[in-house]
């Protein structure tokens, strides 16, 4: 049985090649994957994609949109205001992560994501735990 199998993961990812290496990752670990880019239209994405098991959130987005602003926007949702959120950020994290934590996220996981250890991570966060990861 695959690590993600049968998860709902939706990923708020605005750069190309990091949403198709998150996808084909989860995907290969079993996760149902969809994808908004843009922050401005996640909300109606995310509800026509539920239930979600967890939400991948990149914390810098175009066009003025921050990750936080559409978690915000994400917790006023009843249905998801609990829904697991991790950043997977290039933020610095000594700055993002302090504030990812008061902002309620599950987890931060630093880009570059390792491979192998990133379908664990988030394994790992959807069982309850909480993960803050700076990298190596």
């Amino acid at each position: 049985m695959a690590l993600l199998n049968d998860k709902r993961i939706f990923i708020v990812e605005d750069n190309l090649a990091n949403r198709a290496i998150e996808q084909m990752i989860l995907e290969r670990n079993g996760a149902k994957t969809a994808i908004e880019r843009y922050g401005t239209t996640t909300i109606e994405r995310l509800k026509a994609f539920a239930p979600v098991d967890i939400i991948i959130m990149d914390l810098m987005l175009p066009d003025g949109m921050s990750g936080f602003d559409v978690t915000d926007q994400i917790r006023e949702i009843p249905e998801f205001s609990q829904t697991p959120v991790v950043a997977v950020s290039a933020s610095d994290p000594a700055e993002s992560m302090p504030r990812a934590k008061a902002k309620g996220f599950s987890g931060f996981i630093s880009k570059p994501i390792d491979f192998d250890r990133f379908p664990q991570q988030i394994a790992r966060i959807l069982s309850g735990e909480k993960l803050w990861y700076e990298g190596d």
